[in-house]
């Protein structure tokens, strides 16, 4: 899975640094709004993508972490910075379920839209438990899957069809579960809308015709036409997915 995960997001870096749902998605305006830093935080920002997430935070603490599996990613992380005057981000490859970072190293520990491709959710939960200081914040991002367990495989059918590295996107429900064994304090959850453009969107992944007939097909079908509400606008077909908003803290 490690590998497949690096061959199609390495092919898309460039595409994820510009994506507007992963550089301005309204899910991390909230995220920022919801998190009042301190100038001397250390951020880890786990499967970052293109940074994005690590990005927003920097220029408010001291030290900013973007770690990832995809030297492809890291290095338009290392553009983004450069091109924004950002000094304090660091990027490192790392893997979510083992992280190779000291106990008690960060203050806020972030991973926003990428969850849903760790083979062992509960592993990554435990392991940013375990780097976090006592009184950091746990934040995490991510579509969510409907608590009816049908619908949610066939939701994570769809995902995994338009990319084959999509490993299952839990539930809210899920979630909460496994910060609360990870020793975790829950302090908020919200779920909010986020809409897709289909085009861009399978052609992120880079997907060959016969997928995209089948995934336009499939948005026609239940469950999946009422729990993404297809639809067509200005910008072509779009959809919505539930992203769910999720903070923690490591007791003190």
């Amino acid at each position: 899975m490690t590998s497949l995960v690096q061959k199609k997001f390495g092919e898309a870096a460039s595409d994820y640094a510009a994506c507007a749902v992963h550089a301005e998605g309204p899910s991390l305006a909230r995220l920022t709004e919801l998190i009042e830093t301190k100038p001397t935080w250390r951020q880890l920002d786990i499967a970052t993508g293109a940074g994005h997430t690590a990005l927003a935070f920097a220029p408010g603490i001291a030290k900013s972490t973007a770690s990832d599996i995809t030297p492809e990613m890291l290095a338009q992380v290392k553009r983004l910075a450069k091109e924004r005057g950002l000094t304090n981000v660091v990027t490192r490859k790392a893997n979510a379920q083992d992280l190779p970072f000291p106990d008690t190293s960060f203050h806020l520990v972030t991973c926003r839209l990428a969850a849903h491709h760790f083979p062992k959710p509960e592993k990554f939960v435990a392991e940013s438990a375990r780097v976090l200081i006592p009184g950091g914040i746990f934040a995490l991002v991510d579509n969510v899957s409907p608590d009816d367990a049908d619908t949610a495989a066939t939701y994570n059918g769809f995902e995994k069809l338009r990319d084959p590295s999509h490993g299952r996107a839990p539930s809210l429900k899920e979630w909460c579960a496994l910060i609360d064994e990870a020793g975790l304090e829950l302090r908020s959850a919200e779920v909010m809308d986020q809409d897709i453009g289909f085009e861009a969107w399978v052609e992120r992944m880079r997907c060959t015709p016969q997928t995209v007939a089948r995934l336009r097909e499939m948005l026609g079908e239940e469950p999946l036409q009422t729990l993404l509400r297809p639809r067509e606008t200005a910008d072509g077909l779009t959809f919505t997915l539930r992203e769910a908003i999720v903070l923690a803290g490591k007791p003190v």
